[in-house]
């Protein structure tokens, strides 16, 4: 029941979550392009210390959104979803296969060109816009449905951040990494030692984002590192990582991620953004979101049920997972995360994340109205 209480609680503030980060971007984009656009452009660019707004908004408060990423996949792996290997086995390939053939659509088309390092943005999904979309549905999507999306998009984040730790590193400071991960092992060891004031995990997580944010591999991924040292004891209200997990959700869904989409979707439409859409890196956005995630979750499914590596719940339908797979399509915040480290020309980082939001908006309403069709039928496509 417990466990159920907190699934409710985050599927709600998603759905809150989702609907905030659309009348963000809205508003970004209109002030971006309005004649504003200049002064509100100027905010994100104002420095602080040595630095700009934006970087501390990316290297420094995104640590946070990693951070209950890394709590909700921990949950997820100790007592969720992805603790029953039966159970894990649908959603883990799912998300395998919505991770691979965007990547490789990607590739493909841009393959040999200055744009072939944002194959991994088309392989990220939007847990937040996904899972809102989906409850508009209502009570008509049970809740095994929800539950296998969420845990979906949180194997897919653990996808981006492989591909961030991976691909997106250019310069390694060894001295540094050595030092972060030094004091990772060392939270490690007092959680061992059964210490379980959250002070002491909380300051060491600090020192490490620290350390790891000069040593070139990118500084959010102590936010993952972090979440695992913090104990989870049987997952009870009563233990810290629920209890951090509940305090830093809603700040992150209605403050942290807002902040990132108004500053990362200050986007400049020009004139000749109709002419962008056939540059390779669009294309391989544009098609790796829309036709590539559905593609690859449902393929990679059949194929599994087929060759008898998992089964689908009794309340699935397949129509329902082609509409699943569209709301996988949904990149959006984690894409655009992606972008930022995948390219240094602010002119293709400008119109990617355009071809996010194109692409975004249409899986989104794709996934919305198939899933609303489907729902309403009692019929069921025969595999």
């Amino acid at each position: 029941m417990k466990l159920k209480k907190l699934f409710n609680y985050f599927f709600k503030s998603e759905k809150a979550g989702g609907l905030i980060l659309l009348i963000g971007t809205f508003i970004s984009i209109a002030l971006s392009n309005s004649s504003l656009s200049n002064k509100y452009l100027s905010i994100w660019h104002h420095s602080i210390g040595n630095h700009t707004i934006e970087y501390w908004i990316n290297d420094g408060l995104m640590t946070i959104f990693f951070l209950l990423i890394g709590l909700e996949l921990k949950r997820e792996v100790c007592i969720g979803e992805l603790s029953n290997i039966k159970e894990a086995t649908l959603p883990i390939i799912g998300a395998i296969g919505g991770m691979v053939v965007p990547g490789l659509l990607y590739i493909s088309l841009n393959l040999g060109t200055k744009t072939h390092s944002g194959f991994g943005i088309p392989m990220a999904t939007d847990i937040a816009f996904a899972i809102g979309i989906l409850s508009l549905l209502g009570n008509k999507v049970p809740l095994s449905l929800k539950v296998f999306l969420t845990a979906l998009a949180v194997i897919d984040d653990i996808g981006a951040i492989v591909i961030i730790a991976v691909f997106y590193t250019k310069t390694i400071y060894f001295t540094n990494l050595l030092i972060s991960l030094s004091i990772f092992g060392v939270l490690i060891l007092i959680r061992k030692l059964k210490v379980k004031t959250l002070f002491w995990y909380l300051i060491g997580g600090f020192f490490m984002w620290y350390f790891m944010l000069h040593s070139g591999v990118h500084a959010t991924i102590t936010g993952i590192l972090l979440a695992f040292a913090i104990p989870f004891g049987d997952g009870t209200e009563n233990t810290h990582s629920y209890k951090l997990q509940k305090w830093i959700h809603k700040p992150v869904a209605f403050l942290i991620i807002p902040i990132f989409v108004l500053n990362n979707t200050a986007i400049i439409i020009g004139k000749d953004w109709l002419s962008s859409l056939s540059e390779t890196y669009s294309l391989g956005i544009i098609i790796g979101l829309c036709i590539g995630k559905p593609l690859g979750i449902l393929s990679f499914i059949f194929l599994a049920v087929k060759l008898k590596l998992t089964k689908l719940p009794k309340e699935f339908k397949w129509s329902q997972l082609i509409g699943l797979g569209f709301l996988g399509g949904i990149g959006f915040t984690m894409s655009i995360f992606i972008t930022l480290l995948a390219f240094d020309d602010n002119q293709i980082i400008n119109n990617s994340k355009f071809m996010i939001l194109i692409a975004s908006f249409f899986s989104g309403g794709i996934g919305f109205i198939w899933l609303k069709i489907s729902n309403s039928s009692k019929k069921d496509l025969d595999y």
